[in-house]
């Protein structure tokens, strides 16, 4: 992670995705940018929270650990997309851990700040409860979807989701993946991934060579999928 204090590139996301309203006058000066590379956890499940942050460039993974230590995703976002309301509202600990998928750009701006001036600024107020209501309406019907779909759309769905993000260029549907963790993250076992992984491989949809899985028809997984139920 990098902090930047770049005044004029925040004011530039600002406009572009209209929020002049959301962050009052007094609120500017504390606003931040922080950069998170590929890979890079933003914050994880059960970590003190201490800042909200508003993505405005990449993609995040967004995914969630049982008390049996069993991780599953519940959603890929962009832009326009809040992280920490739920925990700046309530007063608690991260609830699910948030990973870059692409390199990721944030603002940022410490709880402090928003205690001291934005707890009576009605557009920030209206701004985190149409993200909040938005957010669990999504969550109440992501998990039962996991269940519900078969692991063909799950996976197609996942791969989608990791191996393509338009805003970067480095994504180029090339990537490296723990068959376990992958299995555990859309929630099936091992060996059955496993047997739709090569499925993919007879149809000619991904190839798997050294621990890598290279995504060929983008097209065809996208069919497999539907809409992709994690986007």
């Amino acid at each position: 992670m990098k902090k930047m204090k770049d005044q004029e590139q925040i004011d530039q996301y600002i406009q572009a995705y209209q929020i002049e309203s959301i962050f009052n006058e007094p609120l500017l000066p504390y606003l931040e940018l922080y950069s998170f590379e590929q890979g890079e956890l933003i914050c994880s499940q059960g970590d003190p929270s201490q800042y909200l942050y508003v993505l405005v460039k990449g993609k995040i993974k967004i995914s969630t650990t049982s008390p049996e230590g069993k991780t599953l995703i519940l959603s890929f976002k962009t832009p326009l997309e809040v992280i920490g309301d739920v925990e700046y509202v309530r007063g608690i600990d991260f609830i699910n851990t948030v990973e870059a998928v692409s390199s990721v750009m944030m603002i940022g701006i410490h709880y402090r700040w928003l205690e001291n001036y934005g707890k009576d600024h009605s557009p920030l107020l209206q701004f985190l409860l149409d993200i909040i209501t938005k957010k669990f309406t999504i969550k109440s019907t992501s998990l039962s979807f996991n269940l519900m779909y078969p692991v063909e759309v799950r996976l197609a769905s996942y791969l989608l989701s990791v191996s393509f993000d338009e805003s970067d260029s480095l994504c180029n549907g090339q990537l490296s993946i723990s068959i376990k963790d992958a299995a555990n993250l859309i929630g099936t076992s091992y060996r059955h991934l496993n047997r739709v992984i090569a499925q993919f491989c007879k149809e000619g949809l991904v190839e798997r060579n050294n621990g890598f899985i290279l995504v060929k028809d983008r097209e065809g997984l996208s069919a497999i999928a539907g809409h992709n139920i994690y986007e």
